[in-house]
């Protein structure tokens, strides 16, 4: 079975077959890690494959290739915008994660890096992030092989996502 760790690393330095964007609905380049992705990848490129899939829901995930990144592919997540958590985000957050894993072992992935979804700009709170992600991973490794790294920018980070393996 597959495995999960977390690195204080650029998730876009990272040798894995997918990365996770954490993106908007529109699928428009954005701040913070989705910023840092359409950069790496190649903006032009990148822009122009997220425009010929449109859009994606809140709560799914769609695929790209990863262009200029290490990455072969990069899946773009939709996680929701923190309202209190009465309006769905859990399960919204969760599906984010299912349906990113999903798409990375329907295209033959042995390994995907996720950042930590929706709790930048979004709001989700950090300790409920974690466990929502941490949870969602390990429920689809009790059925699928696959080695996810959560890629973390801090210290504090890394140290308080290892507290929910």
């Amino acid at each position: 079975m597959g495995n999960i760790t977390i690195q204080k690393i650029d998730i876009t330095k990272l040798s894995v077959d997918a990365v996770v964007n954490a993106a908007n609905d529109g699928l428009r380049a954005g701040g913070g890690v989705c910023g840092a992705i359409f950069r790496a990848a190649g903006y032009d490129e990148l822009t122009a494959a997220c425009r010929k899939i449109g859009g994606c829901k809140t709560g799914s995930a769609v695929i790209t290739p990863g262009f200029a990144l290490p990455a072969s592919y990069v899946i773009h997540a939709v996680g929701p915008i923190w309202n209190g958590g009465s309006f769905g985000e859990r399960d919204q957050l969760y599906g984010a994660y299912a349906s990113s894993l999903a798409l990375a072992v329907e295209n033959g992935c042995k390994s995907i890096a996720f950042p930590l979804i929706s709790s930048g700009i979004y709001g989700y709170p950090v300790p409920e992030a974690w466990e929502v992600a941490i949870s969602a991973c390990k429920d689809f490794l009790a059925s699928n092989d696959i080695s996810i790294v959560f890629a973390v920018l801090t210290d504090d980070m890394k140290a308080l996502g290892e507290s929910f393996l």
